[in-house]
């Protein structure tokens, strides 16, 4: 057994194992452009006799932490022959990226899961949850008239609006993908349309992308950066009332659009989501931005397997400072007070998905309460979102 970089030699050896364990079938035509796009991954490999046992995919992109940009190793393509699963393969290569990504400074890690208990075993955790509503035609009210105006957007004329709406509405949650040029036009179906909602003076304010098709409108994602654009972009999707019969919007679990609604009383799905993971804590927390508090506290991390986080971290006066877990006998060691926790509840404080009183309540972190109302007063209220797949 060999753990190695796959080149682009092995490229379609890769892919071959995609297929196999997806169950998909990749268009000989699509080919050339599926090899262009592994050229931005990092594929590390398990090899049994020359062949591709198991591998998996980290793919570098940045994400916004309110208003910072982080970077962060995407992880993807997780994928094992039936005849090597159970060898303990995966988390091999589990390590073997953590330790990759830490290299490449990508302080963080996203993933979406195909059984959310597996990778918290590993130290990934739940961040962010989505809402879809349904919405029957009978609900399709409008509400009063805006100022604004919409103007609607083939694939094919993708315009920099709607990259200036996502990266400032982005800019407010925990974790949603820093998005270029290439990844709007890659990534937007075959039939999608995006209505962008304008205000009097030409500024966009709010965007939908959506699909309609056989009397069924489904609006992939819902943007507004105020009530205007919101109510402006819902009254578009009333123009559709003689088009469709149902809606589905697909939006944050933040979204405030049912409530303004006169009839909000309709079907609404939460669902967990992607999932996160701390790569390097000493670096996230450093560049994470707590609130300006003069409480200090300890926090004691264990992180099983990425042992470089192991140790404790003293926070609170606007520095952050790390304990080893092993240091000489004349250093400073931390005392044995302080909050204890694992890396998957750091990961939830760090992204806004649970407080440190809820975690504290489920026996996830341990200490006094009045450590726990430091953590309080010490991490601000963040709303964690994120659109994308990978």
């Amino acid at each position: 057994m060999e753990i190695k970089e796959l080149t682009e030699k092995d490229y379609s050896e890769s892919m071959k194992l995609s297929m196999y364990a997806f169950q998909y079938k990749i268009p000989e035509d699509s080919i050339a452009s599926r090899i262009e796009m592994l050229k931005r991954h990092k594929i590390i490999g398990v090899w049994e006799d020359d062949i591709l046992a198991a591998k998996l995919h980290i793919i570098p992109y940045h994400i916004y932490m309110n208003d910072q940009e982080w970077k962060m190793g995407g992880v993807a393509g997780v994928a094992t022959y039936p005849e090597f699963r159970r060898t303990g393969y995966v988390k091999k290569l589990i390590i073997e990226a953590l330790e990759s990504m830490r290299k490449e400074e990508q302080i963080v890690s996203l993933l979406h899961p195909f059984d959310i208990g597996f990778y918290r075993k590993f130290g990934w955790e739940v961040f962010t949850e989505n809402k879809k509503l349904q919405i029957e035609k009978r609900d399709l009210t409008f509400l009063n008239g805006q100022p604004g105006s919409i103007k609607r957007f083939q694939k094919e004329t993708h315009h920099s609006d709607i990259e200036s709406v996502y990266a400032q509405f982005s800019k407010n949650y925990m974790g949603m993908l820093v998005r270029d040029v290439t990844w709007w036009r890659n990534n937007i179906y075959d039939d999608g349309q995006i209505a962008v909602y304008y205000d009097q003076s030409g500024e966009p304010k709010g965007y939908i992308l959506f699909e309609v098709k056989e009397r069924k409108m489904d609006v992939q994602e819902f943007i507004a950066l105020d009530r205007e654009a919101r109510a402006g972009l819902w009254n578009f999707i009333c123009q559709h009332d003689s088009m469709v019969e149902n809606i589905s919007i697909l939006t944050s679990n933040h979204e405030l659009l049912p409530y303004i609604l006169q009839q909000p009383k309709v079907k609404t799905e939460v669902t967990p989501y992607f999932m996160a993971r701390i790569v390097d804590a000493e670096k996230c927390l450093q560049k994470y931005r707590f609130n300006d508090v003069t409480d200090k506290v300890f926090i004691h991390l264990e992180d099983e397997h990425a042992p470089w986080n192991n140790g404790s971290y003293l926070i609170g006066s606007g520095e952050v400072k790390q304990f080893k877990e092993k240091q000489g006998s004349n250093c400073v060691q931390p005392p044995q007070r302080g909050v204890r926790m694992d890396v998957n509840s750091l990961t939830a404080l760090l992204f806004g998905y649970k407080r440190p009183a809820e975690l504290f309540e489920l026996g996830y972190i341990k200490g006094t309460e009045s450590e726990i109302a430091v953590l309080e007063k010490l991490f601000p209220y963040s709303k964690p979102f994120f659109y994308d797949f990978f």
